[in-house]
């Protein structure tokens, strides 16, 4: 397949132009099981998923809450691996050559994959852009290179922590947007509150130009549109990985809707975030 670069520049200028922020989706590849996992990927930008974060599955998330390590955990057992994940994207771009797709996770198994290698196999599956969530910029470069080379955004991630002193070192080199982490802590924890994230935002964006999503603890299709009103995307993660696990049996097996259990979750929240303007 060709590269089509640009995914996530046009897929932000389309929403400036709708006047309303995205729906940012994060599931963990493979979780419970490849061909469910694979059925929610290509599902969500019909339920109304504006961009897809996939996370790579990996032993040891430590910057996720129980949801996401346990998916983590689901998706190693089921078989994943770096190359199923990439062809899962491969293979959704066969369906949607449109949707951004940006990978997102720790460090180590792009390492143990072979960096170069990896940021060619990855551009040439459709992936945009990269969230690496343990890797600070001073030491990105063995990584950000090449992926750049291969047309992959570096996407910065920063905190409430994140001073303005921080901040012009996190996003030089930034591509793509920045991810706001709205709370200090694990994913899936109590959710910041609207007015100090919208101050927050109005902060980043004094020292870069690219879009500014803001996720963690955001659930309910209300507090996607709260988010939605401060920032240029809301991602919800913890919630659908959730969802995915109260669509399994007790021995971890899918149970039937599993998959259209988190596509209806998806839909709601798509609903709360195009509800909302932007002020």
């Amino acid at each position: 397949m060709s590269r089509k670069h640009g995914r996530i520049k046009r897929r932000f200028a389309a929403l400036a132009d709708e006047v309303r922020a995205g729906l940012v989706t994060f599931i963990t590849a493979g979780d419970p099981d490849p061909d469910i996992s694979a059925a929610i990927l290509r599902g969500l930008p019909g339920a109304g998923a504006d961009i897809i974060e996939l996370g790579m599955p990996f032993t040891d998330p430590m910057a996720d809450g129980p949801a996401i390590q346990e998916s983590s955990q689901r998706a190693l057992a089921a078989g994943q691996t770096m190359r199923r994940t990439l062809a899962m994207v491969r293979d959704f771009r066969t369906h949607d050559d449109d949707t951004p797709i940006v990978l997102m996770g720790y460090y180590n198994p792009i390492h143990i994959y072979g960096v170069d290698s990896f940021a060619e196999d990855a551009a040439n599956a459709g992936v945009d852009g990269l969230i690496i969530v343990d890797v600070p910029p001073e030491e990105d470069p063995e990584l950000r290179e090449p992926a750049a080379r291969a047309g992959i955004d570096f996407i910065r991630l920063t905190t409430p922590t994140s001073d303005d002193e921080r901040l012009p070192v996190l996003m030089r080199a930034a591509s793509g947007f920045v991810y706001y982490v709205s709370i200090t802590g694990i994913t899936g924890a109590a959710r910041g509150k609207t007015g100090a994230v919208g101050d927050a935002v109005a902060r980043i964006k004094r020292h870069c130009e690219l879009p500014v999503v803001v996720g963690f603890g955001i659930k309910t299709p209300e507090q996607a549109a709260e988010i939605a009103k401060v920032a240029d995307g809301a991602v919800v993660g913890s919630a659908l990985v959730l969802a995915v696990a109260e669509g399994l049996d007790a021995q971890g097996n899918a149970l039937p809707g599993c998959a259209e259990r988190v596509l209806e979750l998806v839909a709601a929240l798509a609903s709360g975030v195009r509800g909302a303007r932007k002020g």
